[in-house]
């Protein structure tokens, strides 16, 4: 039976400056009763920047929630300017993360991080044309380190697992789907 789940009530478990988690009560179009825990982010941008050489620049942090580093795309968002059109989101992440400001910013799609469980939704975009310059970190990205590589060091590193964050990986993934891998060796 197909059908939309309705909300039957909502309260707050947790808020905080990123997020707020709530728990719903639904009923689903078939009246079985249940519950959902989601999770409400703001929407959030990456960023696949291309050099010249057609080298990716990522960078790479310590990530508390999975205590290691990882190796990623600038990603990031603005809760504080929820009205900041995404573009504008990412060419001031890739800035802040990395240094580089964009000749040209290419929308490439728009995909849900978690959607079982979250609204955020990620708006992704190819950099190219990049101009080196100071980075604007903020003090929780200050053991951040930026590298660029090929694609094929980045397929290497994937499959040694090196590469695990699923953002990432979609990223590359669009860009293969949408046949501009070639392009980039």
């Amino acid at each position: 039976m197909r059908g939309e789940i309705k909300q039957q009530a909502s309260r707050i478990a947790y808020r905080n400056n990123w997020m707020t988690v709530r728990e719903d009560d639904v009923v689903f179009p078939n009246g079985h009763q249940s519950i959902f825990g989601v999770v409400e982010k703001p929407d959030f941008v990456a960023v696949i920047p291309v050099g010249a050489d057609l080298r990716i620049h990522m960078v790479s942090q310590y990530r508390y929630a999975v205590t290691t580093r990882t190796w990623e795309i600038p990603q990031g968002a603005w809760p504080d300017r929820p009205d900041a059109a995404p573009e504008e989101i990412a060419r001031g992440e890739l800035r802040e993360e990395t240094g580089f400001s964009a000749g040209r910013m290419e929308l490439m799609g728009r995909m849900y991080q978690a959607p079982g469980l979250s609204t955020q939704s990620c708006h992704l975009f190819l950099a190219t044309g990049l101009v080196p310059g100071e980075t604007a970190r903020e003090v929780t990205e200050s053991d951040m380190e930026v590298a660029a590589f090929s694609m094929a060091e980045i397929r290497a590193m994937v499959t040694r697992g090196e590469i695990m964050d699923g953002t990432s990986m979609a990223a590359f993934g669009m860009l293969a789907l949408q046949g501009r891998l070639e392009e980039l060796g």
